[in-house]
């Protein structure tokens, strides 16, 4: 079943990443943790966090989202946030590296505001994973070192240097990740379009059967961004080339084919899930955009 996963859950999972019993609560606002990859699991379940995680991968495997895997053959970073699910499958015996978890409360506002937020290495729609040379793999290694250092002491204000070298660690990363390559509005269609394809992804994964979609059409999508749905639709044609319904017809396939490979849920709660009165209708919906039925694709991942 595709659910999210909490820091609990993941303690609970993976015991060893909190060997003493860290609450989670333990940075007096927020949670805050560092760990070794060596005695993690190799491979992690595909599922949403409820939590930013920044991890520096050194072992070969697949990184899987809902709609494409990557192949991680060199060290990597990857930045995971709350919104999106992703599974891991080590393929190598030497997993190495350095992970650290965070809630958003452990920030302080200015940085949920800021940088965080605002970063490519976050961001929906921006670049989660990036592959880095021996030198810059040496500078984040001393980082996670230094973190891993920290936490064992017993300095009074720890956790303010946790979130500066937090904070250094992201800043690393968006030096190898040059700023050109950050998403720039450069019109109104674009700024619109990019905040409607924001909110589309804000409405997936969905956790469980009892969840639906409460925003399904384009008129919700306007009402929503404060839009008239007209120009919402002319600004999202204009900068993508696509209708608005296109895009969450688009959006609903990505997610079903999911659901169908990842969850055990019959095909009636995936359809209402979808945000489908009947049945029947997610059935035709799924044919006419893929050619097969869902119990034919579902047939396929057997």
């Amino acid at each position: 079943m595709v659910n999210s996963e909490n820091i609990g859950d993941f303690y609970k999972r993976v015991p060893q990443a909190n060997p003493y019993g860290l609450s989670l609560n333990n940075t007096g606002s927020g949670h805050f943790n560092v760990f070794s990859r060596e005695n993690c699991s190799i491979v992690t379940p595909y599922r949403r966090r409820d939590f930013y995680k920044v991890t520096l991968l050194i072992g070969q495997g697949r990184l899987f989202f809902a709609d494409r895997w990557i192949l991680i053959d060199k060290p990597a970073l990857l930045f995971s946030n709350p919104l999106i699910p992703y599974s891991w499958e080590g393929e190598s015996q030497g997993q190495l590296g350095w992970f650290c978890l965070f809630s958003e409360a452990f920030l302080t506002p200015s940085e949920r505001l800021g940088s965080l937020h605002e970063s490519a290495l976050f961001k929906i729609g921006g670049n989660p994973v990036f592959f880095v040379n021996e030198e810059q793999q040496n500078e984040i290694s001393v980082i996670f070192l230094k973190m891993m250092q920290e936490m064992k002491s017993d300095y009074t204000h720890k956790y303010d240097v946790l979130r500066n070298l937090l904070q250094l660690l992201i800043h690393e990363a968006m030096k190898i990740n040059p700023i050109d390559n950050y998403q720039r509005h450069h019109n109104a269609a674009e700024r619109i379009t990019s905040l409607f394809i924001e909110l589309l992804e804000r409405q997936f994964p969905i956790d469980s059967p009892g969840s639906y979609l409460k925003i399904k059409t384009p008129k919700d999508y306007a009402l929503h961004l404060s839009v008239h749905v007209n120009h919402l639709n002319r600004a999202v044609k204009e900068f993508t080339g696509k209708t608005t319904t296109e895009h969450i017809a688009a959006r609903l396939i990505t997610e079903a084919w999911a659901l169908l490979k990842h969850s055990n849920w019959n095909i009636s709660e995936i359809a209402y899930s979808l945000g489908f009165e009947y049945p029947p209708y997610f059935t035709n919906f799924f044919k006419k955009k893929t050619g097969i039925s869902p119990n034919e694709a579902r047939k396929t991942f057997v």
